[in-house]
């Protein structure tokens, strides 16, 4: 932390009448919070989407993450029908240092989203994308798998055993 950051946690303790240490702790509980799944050793491919999509940019710029370190940490040692195509991970770093090229790259991943121009849509756009493909497919495969189960259970007949 530097000086200016240091001060802005003090005016922020006084307005908020509490101790310095109080507005600490909380920074470091609410990104902890946030980038949680990160420390699961277990999270990996798919389950890390909602991380980078709401945090990525910040998080990839303070971090300076590339494409590969980014695909190393949200791909390394997941099983292939887990793991994010590397071309959307290459769109995830590309929107923490240039939106408009991650925009160009979205449009051409996914032609619904031709035309967006500011980075407020570019981010709704991405995180729409990413969720649909990584996300809510699963829970819409789950669900499909589950519907499936229930329809052949239902359709056997039942079988009894005599003694």
């Amino acid at each position: 932390m530097n000086t200016a950051d240091v001060r802005k946690v003090k005016k922020l303790a006084q307005r908020l009448g509490v101790r310095d240490s109080d507005v600490i702790r909380f920074a470091v509980k609410s990104m902890l919070g946030r980038l949680g799944p990160l420390h699961e050793p277990e999270a990996g491919g798919r389950n890390l989407v909602p991380v980078f999509v709401e945090s990525g940019g910040e998080l990839l710029r303070f971090f300076d993450l590339d494409t590969t370190r980014l695909e190393t940490i949200i791909n390394g040692g997941v099983e292939a029908s887990k793991r994010v195509d590397r071309d959307d991970i290459a769109l995830l770093a590309l929107t923490g240092a240039q939106e408009a090229y991650a925009a160009l790259r979205l449009s051409e991943l996914n032609p619904a989203d031709k035309g967006r121009e500011n980075q407020v849509e570019l981010s709704v756009s991405l995180r729409q994308y990413l969720y649909d493909k990584y996300v809510y497919r699963v829970s819409a495969d789950c669900s499909a798998s589950a519907e499936a189960a229930r329809l052949t259970l239902a359709a056997r007949p039942y079988e009894t055993t005599e003694a």
